[in-house]
């Protein structure tokens, strides 16, 4: 008996993918089989999108059997409605690859009509990695950006910016700002509030990145603010404020950069707790000092700024301002805050003579609100 196949592509393009074949028996001819099958993608389809969803639907008829499956002849997972008219897949396919489609639908009339045809997924020139911080799990301070960073530069940053979804049980808003073309961050127009819980989905798989690039991986994260906890630095006070919940906890006495120096002064500015180190090995040969070792110690800037331990400066900590730029505390100060310190907190600097430009790592609260919302890419 011969059986035809029909493509009904009004107004769809094959390239998309979008397109679908229909096979079934002309209306004319009562002796072919009723079943009419439509399959989408379509039946030599090329550079399909890897997102996109393979389906098979059949009118007047049932499927009784049907398959997708890559070259490497595993099957594509996917679901059949209850009433067997439809299937559809529900994983992403592969780059570069072609898919078969195999099975067979039974008519209304009994009469069984094969289920065939192929397409081939887009092959792109490069796949790119990207990593999202914080990662899942972590307690993070009031002023931790969300960062996204990519191995290679992104061309097409307003489809990359699309890709990326930010949810919070605050239900405040934010805005993604793209400080360079490897690095887009997140951050509200205030500090975070303390307590609110994060996901944030960067559906990166399959995403076209210009320039013959496509995302390698989709990378999620689930992540906590913790308490509100600011760090105050006045630099003629000679004083380390700690407020946590809008209340001072602690003002430690410091010695913080030469006040008369520009190169050696504490910069005014919004920071961010970058790290934590029990001790650190400090390195500065422009000013004649290499592995000076220091306790406890929590960088704020990778402009070279720490707060940290240094009983050597015994004899200026609360009296004069004497550091090359970091904030010495004495030992027993500088474990409490230590302590205290989570990756994310603010730390916020006055009263200096020079105001450190935004051009250093995790500068986000550098930047005015208006100024970030500027760069973002989805206009």
């Amino acid at each position: 008996m011969k059986r035809t196949l029909v493509a009904l592509v009004a107004g769809l393009t094959l390239l998309t993918g979008c397109s679908s074949v229909e096979a079934g028996s002309p209306k004319a001819d009562s002796s072919l089989p009723s079943a009419k099958v439509t399959l989408t993608p379509v039946d030599g389809t090329k550079d399909v999108q890897v997102t996109t969803q393979a389906q098979v639907a059949v009118v007047d008829g049932k499927i009784e059997s049907v398959a997708l499956k890559s070259p490497e002849g595993k099957d594509v997972k996917g679901t059949l409605t209850e009433d067997k008219s439809g299937w559809t897949s529900a994983e992403p396919l592969g780059y570069g690859k072609t898919y078969t489609y195999s099975g067979k639908a039974i008519g209304t009339d009994g009469k069984p009509v094969e289920l065939k045809g192929s397409f081939t997924t887009v092959a792109p020139g490069s796949q790119t990695r990207a990593t999202l911080w914080p990662g899942d799990g972590q307690t993070v301070g009031v002023a931790a950006p969300i960062m996204v960073k990519f191995e290679a530069p992104v061309e097409d940053k307003a489809t990359v910016e699309k890709a990326l979804k930010v949810t919070n049980s605050a239900n405040i808003t934010g805005t993604w700002a793209w400080l360079n073309a490897q690095e887009v961050h997140y951050r509200p127009e205030k500090y975070w509030p303390a307590n609110t819980t994060i996901k944030v989905e960067a559906k990166l798989y399959g995403v076209n990145y210009g320039g013959g690039a496509f995302g390698k991986a989709d990378v999620t994260s689930d992540f906590t603010i913790g308490r509100n906890q600011v760090v105050k630095i006045d630099n003629p006070t000679h004083q380390l404020v700690v407020m946590r919940d809008g209340q001072q906890v602690a003002s430690y006495p410091a010695s913080f950069g030469l006040d008369n120096d520009a190169e050696r002064t504490t910069p005014n500015g919004t920071f961010v707790v970058m790290s934590k180190n029990d001790t650190f090995s400090f390195d500065n040969p422009r000013y004649g000092y290499t592995n000076v070792v220091k306790k406890w110690a929590v960088r704020f800037s990778n402009h070279g700024e720490f707060i940290h331990e240094n009983n050597d400066n015994a004899g200026n900590i609360g009296k004069n301002n004497t550091s090359h730029g970091c904030a010495n505390l004495l030992e027993a100060d500088a474990k409490a805050y230590y302590d205290s310190a989570m990756i994310g907190d603010p730390v916020e600097v006055t009263g200096s003579i020079t105001t450190l430009p935004a051009q250093y790592d995790w500068y986000d609260w550098q930047i005015p609100w208006d100024q970030w919302k500027s760069k973002s890419a989805a206009k």
